[in-house]
């Protein structure tokens, strides 16, 4: 029973494999490159070889077939956890505008129905709320065009990553929420600054001098930037409601099992997927996996893959058909025992002797400490 892995020499350029013996958890072999024929050799020279866990590398999965056709290939199973949450969390993200609980309505009093309605004027939009809108709208008119991605960013001198995260949004709200969510050190006091505010309070060092009594420790341009959208005429400051979560916290409960939710949270998840279909069958397609998984049942894989394919989360779709490029190694890894933590186990001791090290031992050194050292 093999483990296959690899391991950096200098992280995004230069890597190395590292072969373990699963019965025993000890190194057998280290080798420069990660390349697939690399393997295969190793593999035709070692024909007792009969099953092999491993990540969803190609080259690994390639090199596996070449130098041991008649092995069994095992997926591991933390990886493919780890990709579905990946898919799990772009599907999230594309949903951000709707994580927010929405206000509640306010309840008319008697005196409120008589009295004559005031006209309120709406705080501005931010200049990088409209600057975002403005961008989307652009890229998406020349992305329907049939311009490709490279093609829009030099057009509009926008990096390659803004442009796909433009396109990839199926509306300006959905790329303008992530802007509005972000954590700002003014945020703890927004319901001291909103009432004094609406109470005819525009100073902003004022301001700042009062919540700074509250803990504010940092300066009056942050205060002055957020009052700054409510200084148009009548600008009413808002109540602030609770703060929506982020992306990463609703994809840690959908990835939480349920027994081991916090009360509160799985409070939180349940309103989510009530008000949001898509995320209620997100978050279904994530538990059936999870059940799959840890009850061992691979014969449950392909009805998965078929009912995914078919919903319109398009990144957990994706997932989906990647899996059916590895499905003999997927299948395995969701029916078999067999498991590759003795390898991660392995790959942090690698780490640790390359430290040790300071990172300047060559392959010969780093093998013998790696084989040789108990």
């Amino acid at each position: 029973m093999l483990g296959v892995d690899d391991f950096a020499f200098r992280k995004g350029r230069h890597y190395g494999t590292v072969l373990i013996d699963l019965a025993t958890h000890r190194p057998i072999h280290l080798f420069d490159g990660r390349e697939s024929e690399d393997l295969a050799a190793w593999l035709r020279d070692h024909p007792e070889v009969q099953v092999i866990c491993r990540d969803r590398s190609s080259g690994y999965g390639e090199g596996a077939r070449l130098g041991a056709p008649r092995a069994e290939q095992v997926a591991d199973r933390y990886h493919l956890w780890a990709n579905l949450g990946e898919a799990a969390e772009k599907t999230a993200n594309t949903h951000r505008a709707r994580l927010a609980e929405p206000p509640p309505e306010p309840a008319d009093t008697p005196d409120e129905l008589e009295a004559e309605p005031q006209v309120v004027q709406p705080p501005r939009e931010l200049k990088v709320v409209t600057r975002l809108r403005e961008q989307h709208a652009a890229v998406h008119e020349l992305w329907d065009r049939g311009m490709s991605k490279a093609a829009i960013g030099r057009k509009l001198g926008l990096h390659q990553a803004t442009v796909r995260k433009l396109v990839g949004a199926r509306s300006a709200d959905d790329v303008v929420a992530k802007s509005l969510q972000r954590a700002h050190l003014v945020d703890p006091y927004l319901g001291h600054l909103h009432q004094r505010w609406n109470e005819g309070v525009r100073n902003a060092a004022q301001l700042c001098r009062e919540i700074q009594e509250l803990g504010y420790s940092v300066g009056e341009l942050t205060v002055q930037r957020h009052l700054r959208r409510y200084r148009n005429g009548r600008g009413h400051a808002p109540a602030p409601g609770p703060k929506p979560p982020s992306v990463r916290e609703v994809t840690s409960w959908i990835m939480t099992h349920p027994e081991h939710l916090a009360d509160d949270d799985a409070d939180k998840l349940r309103g989510l997927r009530e008000r949001d279909p898509e995320l209620d069958r997100l978050t279904g397609h994530v538990r059936t996996f999870a059940a799959m998984m840890t009850g061992r049942h691979g014969d449950r894989l392909d009805d998965w893959i078929s009912t995914v394919e078919q919903d319109d989360l398009a990144p957990l779709a994706s997932f989906a058909r990647n899996l059916r490029r590895d499905l003999d190694a997927v299948r395995n890894g969701l029916s078999l025992h067999y498991s590759s933590g003795a390898v991660e186990g392995n790959i942090n001791r690698l780490k640790m002797l390359k430290r040790q090290m300071f990172g300047r031992a060559g392959l010969d050194l780093l093998r013998k400490r790696v084989l040789l050292t108990r």
